[in-house]
């Protein structure tokens, strides 16, 4: 790989890359014309010609990972990309040894070394390259020219400072990322944090407000109840029928809790098949038998696990629905879930074998209690009309049920 080659997500990164490859070969590739113009009947100008052809070679099967154009910290090379640069450079001396007009292919080799190695090694490393491009200049030249060793040198120092620089730059740089990313991770759990607090604030407050002011109310009307229950029969029995009332009440609030709040199953994790697992588990130990069964056609092995939020609480609650009508109306011996999720919708099945029943006599959907609350076809229906699905029953008396809802996903 040549030295300039870096990873392709940066474009900036590849343009770079791009300029160093050809400004390597671009020297190469004159030095070489030039010799062979000047000196190609010479002894050694198959060796020159050899070796010039040899470090381009070298130059492009180079290590097989890329490195940063401007790396953060100073890296670690690899035996391999020890061995590419040495082999590099080891070439590129004999070359210019022979050769000194191949002095300046040194410039993009200075930026190979100052990007491959750690900084201490890659200033070493320039400095050896100096005194190589010093030296061929002197031999070139007619007489000593001071030019021709300050230039060589404030080239090298130059860009050596300049790459420091970028270097120093792109840590800081990515030293603010870091803080920015850790800084929002933490604002993230922050605002979690404090919206689970407040969210059980705010349950707690129901809950006191609601159910438990309920039960208090309730155990001090059933006392007083007791305490007259022979004396004054009258006032016990109006106690009674005031504690009644309250646990209706009662009632009410909690199915509103139930229907807010997402349900059990689906909070251990694993998705709506697994939610529909644990169903059937607990629904086979005291009624009939209840199977599972998932086909999924869209290659997610985690079946249900995508689905959106609502979309497997609301199927989830109408499968405990509908298992407790088999349980307490169908007399069935075994039942059958199955869920099917397509590109565009899933769909829920409830299959029973017990004895059925005439659809056209169930109630419709806008009978249904306000709120979704209860087991009922109605709350079905307004579940899935919620989510824009459809409901379908098909029964008949001593031949089962099955039940299905279907509700699209529109694009997945």
């Amino acid at each position: 790989m040549p030295a300039g080659q870096l990873p392709q997500g940066d474009p900036d990164a590849r343009w770079l890359a791009a300029a160093m490859n050809a400004t390597f070969f671009l020297l190469l590739g004159s030095a070489l014309v030039r010799f062979v113009q000047r000196h190609g009947s010479e002894v050694n100008a198959p060796t020159v010609v050899t070796l010039a052809v040899l470090l381009a070679a070298v130059y492009v099967i180079g290590p097989g990972r890329g490195i940063p154009a401007i790396p953060r910290d100073p890296v670690r090379p690899s035996v391999r990309t020890l061995a590419w640069l040495a082999s590099v450079v080891a070439v590129w001396a004999v070359l210019v040894e022979l050769a000194p007009s191949f002095a300046w292919v040194a410039v993009p080799l200075i930026y190979a070394a100052l990007r491959t190695l750690p900084p201490l090694a890659g200033y070493a490393l320039v400095g050896v390259l100096c005194l190589f491009v010093i030296a061929a200049q002197l031999t070139l030249a007619p007489r000593f020219d001071l030019d021709l060793v300050v230039g060589p040198a404030a080239v090298a120092a130059f860009a050596t400072a300049v790459f420091t620089y970028l270097r120093r730059q792109a840590a800081r740089q990515q030293d603010l990322i870091d803080d920015l990313l850790r800084t929002r991770r933490e604002l993230a759990a922050t605002e979690r944090r404090a919206g689970t607090l407040a969210e059980r604030q705010r349950l707690s407050m129901e809950i006191h407000d609601t159910l438990a002011q309920g039960l208090s109310s309730q155990r001090m009307l059933l006392q007083a109840a007791e305490r007259t229950w022979e004396s004054e029969p009258g006032g016990a029995r109006e106690h009674v029928r005031t504690a009644a009332s309250i646990a209706e009440h009662n009632l009410a609030e909690a199915r509103r809790f139930v229907h807010d709040l997402a349900p059990a199953d689906l909070a251990r994790g694993g998705g709506l098949a697994a939610a529909l697992r644990t169903l059937a588990e607990r629904e086979s130990r005291g009624g009939p038998a209840v199977r599972v069964h998932i086909d999924d056609h869209t290659g997610d092995h985690g079946a249900g696990s995508a689905l959106p939020e609502r979309v497997r609480s609301a199927l989830l609650r109408i499968a405990q629905g509908a298992l407790a009508n088999v349980r307490e109306h169908a007399g069935a011996t075994t039942a059958a879930l199955t869920l099917t999720v397509l590109d565009d919708q899933v769909v829920l099945d409830v299959a029973d074998d017990g004895a059925g029943f005439d659809p056209e006599a169930l109630p419709t959907a806008s009978s249904a209690p306000a709120g979704v609350r209860g087991h009922g076809v109605p709350a079905f229906r307004a579940r899935v009309h919620q989510l824009g699905g459809t409901l379908a029953i098909e029964s008949a008396p001593g031949e089962g049920t099955v039940l299905t809802a279907a509700i699209p996903l529109g694009t997945r």
